[in-house]
């Protein structure tokens, strides 16, 4: 790796933890396409996010348990289902072409683009089931296994996936939805990082970029969380359309370009 591709990492890294730490999103909206138009496959590109997201969320859950933002058990169990479904990510990035890829990965943030610009929240179940302790964590875990396998696989942490069932289901709020998510990225990302590297998808090359842009993610998850309380939340709510409209835009610029040029 190169003093060039070093820095350019370096510099994704940043931002897409600025990114993180100021909107709570992952890091893969904005460091899958830019991967991309910096001339990486995509299956390198999620290689890259997948790798980062075990720093982010480490960090971001470490936060949230000191504050005591989740229950660890919850944690757990949808942990282990995520171990256990992102484990088969590798295979599935090498069957599927990378314009299904494409294809699926952009018309995932176009469903959280307009969840988010039209402020469609996941619907808290008012009455939700009486469930025994067991049958509770067998959900969970199903829940994390059919996440594990299509977040990671496509380098996104899996938010927009897991908290419809979380929220509607089992009657999850929002506060406790969010750090959940988080907290099953940790086990899905490691499990991800070694399916994509037993599959030949994660080469050095990009196990080295994923590293560098992780650690740089960091540095970028505590410069967010300082700048949000800075900016009002009119400018927030546009810089986070403007970043589901720059990762719409790239991510359709090369799907367009695989399949008609």
């Amino acid at each position: 790796m190169s003093g060039l591709d070093f820095a350019k990492f370096v510099i994704v890294g940043l931002i897409a933890g600025i990114a993180a730490g100021s909107f709570g999103i992952g890091g893969g909206i904005i460091i899958v396409p830019t991967m991309m138009f910096l001339g990486l496959p995509i299956t390198h590109a999620i290689a890259m996010s997948i790798m980062q997201m075990i720093f982010s969320s480490i960090f971001g859950s470490y936060i949230n348990y000191k504050k005591r933002n989740f229950d660890l058990k919850d944690g757990i169990f949808i942990g282990i289902g995520g171990l256990i479904g992102a484990s088969f990510s590798g295979i599935l990035l090498s069957v599927l072409s990378d314009v299904v890829i494409n294809a699926l990965f952009l018309s995932l943030n176009l469903v959280a683009f307009y969840r988010f610009a039209f402020k469609i929240k996941p619907q808290v179940s008012a009455t939700p089931p009486n469930l025994t302790t067991l049958k509770k964590n067998v959900i969970l875990i199903c829940a994390g296994m059919v996440t594990g396998v299509f977040a990671i696989s496509l380098g996104i942490g899996g938010g927009l996936l897991i908290s419809p069932i979380l929220a509607y289901y089992l009657g999850y709020d929002s506060k406790k939805v969010v750090p959940l998510s988080l907290f099953f990225v940790i086990f899905s990302s490691v499990s991800g990082t070694a399916s994509l590297y037993r599959a030949g998808v994660l080469s050095a090359e990009a196990m080295q970029g994923g590293l560098s842009i992780g650690l740089a993610s960091l540095v970028g998850v505590a410069v967010g969380i300082y700048l949000v309380g800075k900016v009002s939340g009119a400018f927030h709510r546009n810089a986070l359309i403007c970043i589901y409209i720059y990762a719409i835009c790239l991510m359709s610029y090369k799907l367009g370009e695989k399949i008609f040029v």
